[in-house]
């Protein structure tokens, strides 16, 4: 067999394993599309008591316009709380959340840094305090919240949930590439992901933002113990080992705010890419045992946390070594088709794999979810086409994210609109 055979097969066979391990993503997108809803029925009516917690750090910019959607909420006032950490803040964020009705909590510690401490710092205090909150809503200082999202988030949660997961849009999808194409895949994830999950009656997972948490589980671990790179990702995977379900609230509208330059975007997704390593190496026997003994959230996780970027390196390296080996048979037949043949093609049909399945990705979530993107209709069509671009830059990011030591950083928040200007039927 000629070594020429030998990278075709391995490219064949990574494909192929590929394709088998996340078939069951596709069937998703039919099941949103043409499946019925199978998602448990409401158990009650009743109104619980939230606790809305905001972990923020010099967001004093933005805090206020959260804070406001928070107020306007359609559910009872005297059934929300908030809570605003001021986690070693320089600014006025405290003065600010202060000024529009928050709890404010000041926690100044320069060795544990992240949301993950700051969460576990008020939970704790809570818990202390014996609190009488039903459940906790967990904000970023940068969001902004749709009005109806506590009230649909109480529906979901009656029907039995002790974590939930809501509709994450955002507030800044049409700034340029990089903004849209964090928020096309966060539109995805929430309608082809876990909207598909809920409809299945099988669990979801908790991305960054928007997510309740009931308090009994708060009370099971004596406050908020996860304290990896990606928190919601290791709260996600330890529900799912515990076989714990995560619901999906649909009609939970929060709006983020997406990085805007490519430098802001290497930073977060290293930090991502690092803290699914770091989930994967502390939780990936427990993954795997769920796995084999049945449940079906454990590999839906590690498909989440790890393979994906495992295939895309293996196949990244059989381009390489292919190209390498091209170039020493280049050198002894100096012909442009041994040079296409060997080092060009291995690359081309890799990008256009890539590039073909996250287009049909994009498009099939941009034609659904069209009206609710705030963004003029020739930028959406224009970013869907740079959209498997933002995704491929995940493949440099995953080699380094091996390698490097990252730790939490901020991520300065500044696109200062009010719940207003992005949904203005407010």
């Amino acid at each position: 067999m000629e070594i020429k055979e030998i990278f075709s097969i391995c490219n064949i066979i990574l494909t192929s394993v590929f394709v088998i391990c996340y078939l069951y993503q596709f069937f998703y997108i039919f099941w949103v599309l043409l499946g019925k809803d199978k998602s448990p029925a409401v158990k009650s009516d009743k109104l619980n008591k939230f606790g809305v917690v905001i972990s923020a750090r010099n967001e004093a910019a933005v805090i206020g316009h959260l804070l406001e959607s928070i107020n306007r909420q359609d559910y009872p006032k005297e059934l929300i709380k908030i809570f605003l950490i001021a986690d070693n803040c320089t600014d006025n964020t405290a003065e600010v959340g202060r000024e529009h009705g928050a709890t404010v909590l000041e926690r100044n510690d320069p060795n544990l840094i992240g949301k993950g401490y700051a969460l576990d710092f008020l939970f704790k205090k809570l818990l202390a305090e014996k609190d009488d909150c039903d459940a906790y809503i967990v904000f970023d200082a940068d969001n902004l919240v749709d009005k109806n999202f506590i009230k649909e988030m109480n529906v979901n949660f009656n029907r039995g949930y002790k974590a939930l997961t809501s509709y994450r849009n955002s507030k800044n999808y049409g700034t340029n590439w990089i903004t849209a194409g964090y928020s096309l895949w966060f539109l995805r994830e929430a309608k082809y992901l876990n909207n598909a999950r809920m409809r299945l009656d099988a669990s979801c997972a908790i991305s960054g933002t928007g997510f309740c948490v009931s308090r009994e589980i708060i009370e099971k671990n004596n406050g908020w113990k996860y304290h990896l790179l990606t928190e919601d990702i290791e709260f996600s995977v330890d529900m799912a080992i515990r076989g714990e379900k995560i619901g999906y609230s649909a009609g939970s509208i929060v709006y983020d705010e997406q990085p805007e330059t490519f430098k802001q975007s290497w930073k977060q997704r290293l930090r991502w890419a690092k803290g699914f390593y770091q989930v994967f190496a502390k939780y990936g026997s427990g993954l795997f045992k769920g796995m084999f003994s049945g449940k079906f959230a454990c590999y839906d996780m590690l498909m989440t946390i790890f393979p994906a970027v495992a295939f895309t390196i293996m196949s990244l390296l059989c381009c390489i070594a292919e190209c390498i080996y091209g170039i020493t048979v280049f050198v002894q037949f100096p012909e442009f088709a041994n040079l296409f043949l060997f080092c060009i093609l291995p690359f081309l049909y890799f990008a256009i794999i890539v590039y073909m399945l996250m287009f049909i990705v994009g498009f099939i979530t941009l034609l659904t979810e069209w009206d609710v993107i705030d963004c003029p209709p020739g930028k959406m069509i224009k970013y869907l086409f740079t959209f498997p671009f933002f995704m491929l830059t995940y493949v440099p990011i995953a080699v380094v994210a091996l390698f490097k030591k990252v730790e939490w950083t901020p991520i300065e928040h500044k696109v200062t609109k009010s719940i207003d200007d992005v949904n203005p039927q407010e």
